[in-house]
This record gives structure tokens, sequence and C-alpha cells, in this order.
């Protein structure tokens, strides 16, 4: 009996609507906080930085949202993209387990990121903005949004991570090739910026300082400029729920059902997007799947951080949100995983953490080397850094089912490929990587900066 490797949606099934958990939420929201003021937000607060469109997304409690046409034409690019069995690597860790994979490296920039990119460039089009501003670290969402942005006519500005624009050239290179310009942030093009850089001129940057420099920028161009994330909020994550929509389908072509699904997990996108439609059948449909979120070790939020309200930004400029945090103004270590590099999670992944329905893990950072590693040479595909930690987990999930003898089913997402970030790999071939203990005193700093809201 041949067995089967891949199971492959046609393109009429590709969801015609995104899923949105904030209609099946086990806990109440929270409120979304002024940075000022520190009374809920308005709409016109919010609407200096997004399109009406995505902020009534970012509220609604409909189950389904519809995905516009214009959207699906371009999604079909690469989706479906293609759920694979990992025979190889289950014969290659001799385990009982069925280890399954959704593979979102098949997108034209490497990774699940245009899922929301390509609708959030069309809901900005469409509301008549000429230009978006926004952050990226590994470069993963720059590249994705300059492809969108590319396909609908706006102009780009991406302020990248300092550390990842000189550890990931390619990336940069990708996004300019799109016809964004790109900046190594801190950069002196902003306020904070020059303030930071006059502070520290070889600050390494973070993600939470390039949310704040682009947020400048979009809120201090008198509305010419709108601010685009990549994720933590709730529009950023229902957009890529096309990817676990997709993933149930394909489950039901295997004849098997998850006991396990598995993300890696930094801001919360990927992760989301794949687990929250199982978490839907956990919730609505009696399932008992356990979720897991892989994170690393050096910038553990869920795991290490503290389940409070906090910025969304380092200069307290984005609003500030219920969420598991490190302090705003925490700079992780330089780790080759740059998209795992965010200080805070998203608001909903953070509740469901909260209240026990995902369970969070810290992976650091050789052991998801060793994993990629390993993952590469049975499967053939080489994992982004950040994907890796996923895949790390899901070895270890495998693992403990060749030590027990259960035979359980594993799905995680392989958010993307690594072909460029050969640099990381170099450099743990060669035993330059290192592990980075949990940075304590440095967090509790940061968390003495916490803004003064009821919790």
């Amino acid at each position: 009996m041949t067995e089967t490797t891949k199971y492959q949606l046609d393109e009429s099934k590709l969801p015609k609507a995104w899923y949105n958990i904030n209609a099946d939420m086990p806990v109440p929201p929270q409120p979304v906080l002024h940075p000022g003021t520190k009374e809920p937000v308005t709409p016109d607060f919010l609407g200096v930085l997004f399109p009406m469109s995505l902020i009534l997304q970012e509220i609604s409690t409909e189950r389904y949202i519809e995905i516009p046409e214009p959207v699906r034409e371009i999604y079909k690019l690469w989706r479906p993209t293609p759920l694979f069995r990992a025979h190889r690597l289950e014969k290659a860790l001799d385990t009982p387990a069925h280890i399954y994979y959704k593979y979102e490296g098949v997108s034209p920039v490497g990774s699940h990121k245009p899922n929301t990119a390509v609708p959030q460039a069309f809901f900005n089009k469409e509301a008549g903005t000429k230009a978006l501003t926004t952050e990226t670290g590994a470069g993963q969402w720059g590249s994705a949004l300059a492809m969108a942005c590319n396909f609908f006519g706006l102009d780009l500005e991406v302020y990248m991570v300092k550390v990842s624009y000189h550890q990931k050239p390619y990336r940069r290179i990708i996004m300019q090739t799109f016809g964004a310009e790109v900046y190594a942030s801190p950069t002196d093009r902003t306020q904070y910026g020059r303030a930071l850089l006059a502070q520290d001129p070889d600050s390494p940057g973070s993600l939470g300082i390039a949310i704040s420099e682009a947020v400048e920028v979009a809120a201090t161009s008198g509305g010419a400029k709108k601010y685009s994330l990549g994720s933590v909020l709730n529009h950023v994550l229902m957009h890529q729920t096309v990817i676990g929509l997709e993933a149930l389908e394909q489950m039901a072509m295997a004849g098997e059902y998850p006991d396990v699904v598995i993300g890696c997990a930094g801001g919360g996108s990927n992760f989301a997007g794949f687990t929250f439609p199982f978490i839907r059948e956990n919730l609505s449909n009696g399932q008992k799947t356990r979720v897991i979120a892989a994170e690393p070790a050096s910038c553990p939020t869920m795991t290490r951080g503290t389940y409070t309200f906090d910025f969304g930004d380092t200069a307290a400029m984005a609003p500030i949100v219920k969420m598991h945090t490190l302090g705003h103004t925490f700079v992780p270590p330089g780790i080759h995983a740059g998209g795992l590099r965010y200080h805070g999670m998203s608001p909903q992944v953070s509740a469901l953490v909260d209240a026990g329905y995902i369970e969070a893990r810290a992976v650091q950072q050789l052991a998801t080397f060793d994993a990629a590693t390993i993952f590469a040479r049975a499967e053939g595909i080489i994992p982004a850094p950040e994907s890796s930690h996923a895949v790390r987990v899901a070895i270890d999930e495998a693992l403990a089912c060749k030590e027990s003898g259960e035979k359980k089913v594993i799905a995680f997402n392989l958010s993307g490929h690594g072909h460029f970030d050969m640099m990381a790999y170099q450099a743990y071939f060669n035993g330059e990587l290192e592990d980075y203990e949990y940075p304590a005193a440095a967090i509790a700093d940061a968390m003495s900066h916490l803004p003064e809201v009821g919790n």
C-alpha cells in the first residue's frame, strides 16, 4: 500500500471567510487603552493608524468574516498550501507518532506573512491610503508587505530591527525589489530613534523600537500614511486562520485528527492562524486537542512574562493591551529567530494561555537548530529559525511517544523556509551560536516601567 505524503486542496477549497475567535472566546475581552489617557481607545484614535475596515474587524464578534475576492485571487498564487505527513522524520525518530506539518514556505516570499499582508494592503487601498509604514524583525513580514503593497500600488517604509538588518541582507533586498524603502532601526529619521541613538549609538534594536518608529512616522504624517502590523492584533491573527481552516480539511483527507497542534509564537500570528480553528473545535465541538505555543527561552514572554497591561511598543506610543509581557522597554538578546524577539504577545493568545487553553513552552537556541537540522535531513526542507521552535517541540512530543509507546497524531505549522537565514545555520555549524539564559535582571528593570492602570 502506497503511503500518502502530501495532502493538496484544490483552489476551489480555498476558504471563503476568515475565522474570528472573538465569537468563541471563553474569557471576556479586555479593553484596549489609550497610551496617554489610559482610557479605552476610540475609533478616532485608532483611525490615525488603521483604516476603519480593519478597526471593525479588530472589534468584531462575528464568527466568520468574508475574504474579498481580490484577496482570494492573490491568495491563489500559493494557497491552498500543502499539508505533509512527515514519514521520513517519523522513521528517523523511530516514533510511533504520526507527524504532520502545514507548509507555509511555498508562498512567494517564503512564509505565512502574506496571508495578512495582502488583505491589509487591499483594505488600505480601498480606503484611499497612499502609503504604509511598518516594522520587521527577520524580514519575513517586511518582505510580505512589500509584495502586497506592490500588488496594490502603495508606497511602503519598513523599519527593520538593526541586528536583523545586518544578519539578513537578502530579505532587505527582497523588500527593495518590490519597491519598499528599508531602514535599520533605530534610525535618525524619527524623534524616538534619534533619542535612542543618543543614548546608545550601537543599539541592536528590537521589534518594540521598530514599531515605535513606524507608528511615529504614520501618526505624524497628517493622514498621508497608515501603519500596518504583522502580528499581535486580532485582525492580523484572523487573516492567518486560512492556515488552520485548510489544515482541518486536509487532516480529514488523511483520515486522522491531531492529538497535539504546535506553532512557534513571537507575536502570535502564525501560531493563531494554525491553531485557532482547532481551538474552535475544542471549544465548540468537544475535541480535546492539546495546543502548544513554542517560544525562545531568551524572550520567554508566555512562560516567564506577566499577564498584565502594557504598551505594544517601546516608546509607549501604541495602545495599551492586556497581554503576556516582559516589559515594553526590554530589548531581547540578538538571537537569529528575529521574528520571535517581541516583548509582548497577542491579547487573544495571552488570554487563552492564562485560562489554560494553550500550553506555552520555551526552547533554547541550540536545541532549536539541532531540531531544524534533524528535520531538514529527513524532510528536505530547511526551516526558518522561528519555525524551528515548533519543529523542536514537535520532535520532543514525538520522542515522548517513543518512550511511552503511544501513537499520537502531532501536527505543527512550518511557518516558513530558512533560505535567507543561512548565516544563522553557518554560525550553528561553526559552533558560534550560544544559548541565552533568561535575562531576569533586564526583565525586572523593564517590568518596573509598566503603565499604571487597573489590572
